[in-house]
């Protein structure tokens, strides 16, 4: 008995000290690798910025493109933003789904989902807009006159920064008089034969020009136009140019 116990003892020493010196190789790998593991780190939390802020940028963005490029009504081209930002949000439940390995019958729910999540998130853009971020609230009673890949535009940038406040949407004839200026018969302030207003004005004064700089690339990388006034009535006006 003794014979054949000991080739078995000596196999499970072998193993038991090749398993020792595994460990021990493991433990020193770590030490060398503290430079990459955090660089992995602040990859992965960069591409989850951009995963969250890619679906309000291709909202707007594709809504602008279609306008501008391809001469489609307003609304048409807000749609076509939406199905785009509902592909690109079922494609990220497609690769949640596929790495948790969960029934192809969550991709339904995972539709219907972003469905309501994205016309939820254009109707608010579109019907409401906070007082916090209005001059006066006879500005505010305006915003329903711009158009509304204005509005949605407007909402997105809002997001990313709570400090917007919008000082003019909405002018008349009369308004440039009661300023001291000279009618600009061109003004996107005016209702315009698409039926909206076209231009916001942004209040830009007693910011940083690092914040005001972003705040108007914010809006470019929409696809909307901006210039920049400045002086005593500093302020960043922002325009979607005619679908002519």
């Amino acid at each position: 008995m003794e014979t054949e116990q000991s080739p078995s003892f000596n196999h499970l020493k072998e193993f038991n000290d090749q398993f020792d010196q595994q460990l021990q190789e493991l433990d020193r790998e770590p030490s060398g690798d503290t430079s990459s593991s955090w660089k992995k780190a602040l990859l992965k939390i960069l591409l989850g910025i951009i995963a969250l802020v890619l679906p309000f940028f291709l909202l707007v963005r594709t809504s602008v493109f279609m306008y501008s490029n391809y001469q489609t009504n307003g609304w048409l081209a807000l749609s076509i933003g939406c199905i785009a930002t509902v592909i690109l949000l079922l494609l990220y439940g497609g690769v949640f789904v596929y790495r948790f390995g969960m029934a192809n019958k969550a991709l339904t729910y995972i539709f219907r989902g972003v469905l309501v999540l994205v016309v939820a998130y254009t109707f608010y853009g579109m019907l409401f807009y906070s007082s916090l971020n209005t001059k006066t609230e006879e500005i505010r009673s305006y915003y329903r006159s711009l158009h509304p890949i204005m509005r949605v535009a407007l909402t997105t940038v809002t997001l990313a920064d709570s400090e917007i406040v919008v000082i003019d949407i909405q002018r008349r004839p009369e308004d440039y008089h009661r300023m001291g200026l000279s009618e600009n018969e061109q003004s996107l302030h005016y209702i315009q034969p698409s039926g909206y207003v076209h231009a916001v004005d942004l209040r830009t004064k007693d910011k940083p020009n690092w914040k005001n700089s972003m705040f108007e690339y914010s809006f470019k990388i929409l696809g909307l136009s901006t210039i920049r006034h400045v002086g005593t009535a500093d302020h960043l006006h922002v325009y979607l140019p005619l679908n002519k």
